[in-house]
């Protein structure tokens, strides 16, 4: 590193003689999978300090408009702050939609990127900085291949362009998924509970204690609401870089609504394609849902037992590297 080849890099990109080469590119293996391997790509000393400077300068621009929603390659977030967002927030979640975008990194489309930063970024020499990067190819075993399509992973730049061109999916469901699927204040009252409840209080009323008591027992063994309540329904979404998960409170079918809506979105509008293998749909209190690496169910409990579950959930996150198992407490 010197400052004359600084300098040199900024009078190339001042008369737009500067020329990206293509990236080197090796394989690791993908964890858990001995066969599949991720391909990644190492650009020269010169263009890493390129590209982070192109970084500073999209995070400091795109940063404050990216969702609340997204947690991957983001500045003060993580995996930590994503699951801290699931929990305790998604109380009471029926079914878990998980996503994951097939070969995420390698199918970006570069016309739908270039259309996406040309909305807010009207300086065309950066643009075609960019697209230069974008479709320098890349040598593998020492043979040129073209980039039609993709950010190649390893670079620095990498990250801040998948946040962008994903952004559009987050916004989508913030404006058009969570309003028609969060509606009611709360559930109504369970009727055969309420029958069970008036009953047992007339008993009480006429000195028959005991036959008051079994009732009650038997109230117990039933929700108070009404768990299949039309009017009644709640829709979480947490996204990690190419990862997402939803929570939903409602029927099967609606759930798999959802997912449909938003395979088609991804289809249509960013020509990126939902991992069938990946992205499906799990019952909260029956299965677990994977998300970063954490197992994700719903379980039952009373309210005398709720303060010390939450005690040591938030104890497994903040001094514990990864707990085997982490449960959501549902609602009452």
């Amino acid at each position: 590193m010197r400052l004359a080849k600084i300098e040199a890099i900024i009078d190339a990109l001042r008369s737009e003689r500067y020329r990206w080469s293509p990236t080197r590119r090796v394989h690791i293996e993908k964890k858990g999978s001995a066969k599949k391997r991720r391909g990644l790509g190492l650009p020269t000393w010169s263009e890493k300090l390129l590209q982070e400077v192109m970084r500073l300068l999209l995070e400091a621009y795109y940063e404050p408009q990216f969702s609340d929603h997204s947690h991957g390659f983001r500045p003060g977030r993580g995996c930590h702050t994503a699951l801290q967002k699931i929990y305790p927030g998604w109380r009471g979640t029926t079914w878990f939609v998980e996503g994951d975008i097939k070969a995420c990194f390698d199918s970006l489309d570069h016309s739908v990127l270039r259309s996406i930063l040309a909305e807010r970024i009207h300086d065309n020499r950066f643009l075609r900085l960019i697209d230069g990067l974008l479709r320098s190819g890349y040598l593998e075993q020492w043979r040129y291949h073209a980039t039609l399509s993709g950010s190649p992973q390893g670079g620095v730049i990498s990250p801040i362009l998948s946040n962008i061109y994903l952004d559009r999916l987050d916004k989508y469901i913030e404006t058009n998924l969570l309003p028609a699927y969060n509606r009611g204040a709360r559930r109504k009252s369970n009727r055969p509970y309420m029958r069970l409840w008036q009953r047992a209080f007339r008993l009480e009323e006429q000195g028959e204690l005991e036959a008051g008591r079994t009732l009650r027992k038997q109230m117990k063994t039933m929700p108070s609401r009404d768990p299949s309540d039309p009017g009644y329904r709640r829709l979480n979404y947490c996204r990690y870089a190419d990862d997402w998960l939803l929570g939903f409170t409602g029927p099967k079918r609606e759930a798999e609504e959802i997912k449909a809506e938003i395979g088609r979105f991804l289809h249509d509008e960013l020509r990126l394609e939902l991992s069938e293998e990946k992205t499906v749909i799990t019952h909260g209190r029956t299965q677990a849902a994977r998300f970063l690496g954490y197992e994700i169910v719903t379980f039952e409990t009373r309210t005398r037992y709720f303060r010390a579950s939450l005690l040591v959930s938030e104890r497994s996150i903040t001094y514990f590297n990864r707990p085997r198992r982490w449960r959501l407490n549902a609602s009452w």
